[in-house]
């Protein structure tokens, strides 16, 4: 089987760099689509409360017959319970659902700065840190000036930031302040939601290296250092998806990749963004 490389956290926990994306899987079918992916050889699962789907993870995590040691499990505290409490409870709900003892890593999922005080959501991150419920905290969608905040105003670094990236988004600013303080890069929308696959530039080297434009957008995040986490319920993509080690790209093939940066979102905006569940 492929050996997955992993990167090393800044609290020492090791993560694997290649990652099985569960967003916008519909709750009957996760349970089927984390299966195939640990089959394949995925051994880093991504969920989240707001994907409503924690329970099947957990149960085909379970289901696997794999170590728990093994497999990887992060999720992430939806928007609705940043205060102290509830972000507490809400983690306890997770783990229920998962139906795990632990979970490897828990994120904020959004810092929604006009909505509440994410620095006391953070306190409450290291309260379940300091539990052993959950191995690394970190958060997602944070730009440079809320880490900063976190940075000033509480003991522990984010282990990681998991935010958009892809070629049309290169987020050179928030990945260089996350490796002048060791905060690990995650790659959400990793192709874009499928824009940069008909690139002509990508489309070449696609052709050139004899792989498809999707393995070469994910080799390209790989070779960058990002973690990244593609997500398919097609049996014949999770698998192709897997398929990144046994080729690279050259570093004009990346320079040439990263050169197609529009600052072009998929999503929001983290500045803007204070969308909370009904």
């Amino acid at each position: 089987m492929t050996q997955i490389p992993s990167l090393t956290l800044n609290n020492g926990i090791s993560i694997p760099q290649l990652g099985f994306g569960t967003f916008q899987i519909e709750p009957q079918d996760t349970r089927e689509a984390v299966r195939a992916a640990l089959d394949t050889g995925y051994r880093h699962i991504d969920t989240a409360q707001m994907y409503g789907n924690e329970k099947e993870v957990g149960q085909a995590v379970r289901d696997s017959g794999l170590p728990r040691g093994e497999v990887f499990v992060t999720s992430k505290l939806n928007n609705g319970y940043h205060a102290y409490g509830d972000a507490l409870a809400a983690f306890a709900r997770t783990l229920d659902d998962l139906d795990l003892e632990y979970v490897d890593l828990f994120l904020v999922h959004w810092p929604l700065p006009a909505v509440g005080d994410y620095v006391e959501t953070w306190k409450a991150m290291e309260e379940m840190h300091r539990s052993g419920r959950v191995r690394a905290i970190g958060v997602s969608n944070f730009q440079p000036s809320h880490l900063e905040r976190l940075l000033r105003e509480t003991a522990t670094v984010p282990a990681v930031n998991q935010i958009e990236v892809h070629p049309y988004l290169t987020q050179d600013e928030v990945r260089a302040f996350g490796t002048d303080h060791g905060i690990a890069t995650e790659a959400w929308s990793p192709i874009a939601q499928g824009k940069v696959l008909d690139d002509p530039v990508i489309t070449a080297i696609a052709e050139r290296v004899e792989r498809s434009p999707a393995q070469v957008t994910l080799r390209w995040h790989l070779q960058r250092g990002d973690i990244v986490f593609p997500k398919s319920v097609t049996p014949a993509r999770v698998e192709e998806n897997f398929r990144l080690f046994d080729f690279e790209l050259t570093p004009e093939d990346v320079a040439a990749i990263t050169g197609l940066n529009r600052d072009e979102r998929t999503g929001p905006d983290p500045d803007t963004f204070n969308w909370i569940p009904d």
